[in-house]
């Protein structure tokens, strides 16, 4: 995970944390980490990192219980991240639907009448938004981590499926596992020029 990367998670994460904490209910550590999806022991980490900084402060509860309060700081401290991940997810979905567009328009020109996407998140949604704006067709989306579920009406399957069944050329619909996704799809015998990522050149 590149650097840019590891620092967007970081602030989403404590946005996330700090947007839990900012309720009326005293949450344990626990409960924290099933909202957020992520280990109890990650959870500690950044709640300790919120502490030290003066975001969050501990109130003790009896029976050895604890509730994670915000401060003042902690309060303005979330206005700012929630201002920052609406200016990068405004900048994200504008850089990254024009970069879309033009590889679809630049498959569309060479012929191509079908792709597939590889990897399902916000990005992929912003992929489909520009796949609409040509004439090429979604037949395959592939991703391990969201198989099984629907993405606008097509179910997502496993990787090694998706490259078995899909004849189209793959993009790739994810910018976050981007180089992983690659890397994948090559050991599963794709050639480098039937595999696609947006902002890049032909």
């Amino acid at each position: 995970m590149n650097d840019v990367v590891k620092k967007q998670l970081d602030s989403s994460r404590s946005l996330q944390l700090l947007s839990e904490i900012s309720g009326e209910e005293p949450l344990s550590q626990r409960e924290l980490s099933r909202r957020l999806g992520i280990a109890v022991g990650l959870v500690n980490s950044y709640l300790k990192n919120l502490i030290s900084k003066g975001y969050v402060r501990v109130k003790d509860f009896p029976s050895n219980r604890y509730a994670y309060l915000l401060t003042p700081q902690g309060i303005a401290e979330k206005s700012r991240l929630a201002y920052q991940h609406l200016s990068y997810f405004t900048s994200l979905y504008t850089v990254a639907r024009q970069d879309y567009l033009d590889l679809f328009r630049r498959l569309e020109e060479s012929g191509v009448r079908e792709v597939a996407f590889c990897g399902v998140d916000e990005v992929a949604e912003v992929a489909y938004l520009s796949l609409h704006e040509t004439s090429l067709k979604l037949v395959v989306v592939m991703d391990d981590v969201r198989q099984g579920e629907l993405f606008f009406g097509l179910p997502v399957v496993a990787l090694a499926e998706g490259v078995r069944d899909a004849g189209a050329p793959v993009v790739i619909s994810s910018l976050k596992r981007k180089d992983e996704l690659v890397q994948v799809v090559r050991g599963l015998g794709v050639a480098g020029n039937r595999i696609f990522v947006a902002g890049t050149a032909e």
